[in-house]
């Protein structure tokens, strides 16, 4: 027989189970959302977003991803704020390292080629830099 732990006096919900993180998986409390959407701009998001706005078929692309995440959020009820958009993030990256990806050097990538992951980790700075996190 398995033992689940209780969380906030529940037992986790196992009935269907799937490989996907949940696009809004809380933060651990010792990790700070500003810190994370920080390490994402730097990892991605800064030259994603300079490439964008030379190429307008990129910025399309990363304004439909940012659409998507607000759509993920909101499905959800949670508000485009910091911990979301870094919990959505991280998600994104562990989705990506669970997948064997792993992120090229952004400043190296060819832009007009970007990977998804790349496309929603940019959309998640733009985000973060519409409403004023990052």
């Amino acid at each position: 027989m398995v033992f689940l732990p209780t969380y906030l006096g529940r037992r986790p919900y196992i009935e269907v189970m799937t490989s996907e993180l949940p696009a809004a998986a809380l933060l651990t409390a010792a990790t700070e959302p500003g810190a994370t959407l920080k390490t994402i701009m730097l990892r991605t998001g800064a030259d994603g977003l300079a490439a964008a706005a030379q190429i307008p078929s990129l910025m399309a692309a990363v304004d439909q991803h940012a659409a998507a995440v607000r759509e993920s959020l909101a499905s959800r009820g949670l508000p485009v704020t910091a911990v979301p958009l870094a919990s959505y993030g991280s998600a994104v990256l562990a989705a990506a390292a669970r997948m064997g990806w792993q992120p090229p050097d952004a400043a190296d990538l060819d832009w007009s080629r970007a990977t998804w992951f790349h496309l929603r980790l940019t959309a998640v700075c733009a985000l973060a830099i519409a409403y004023d996190y990052l």
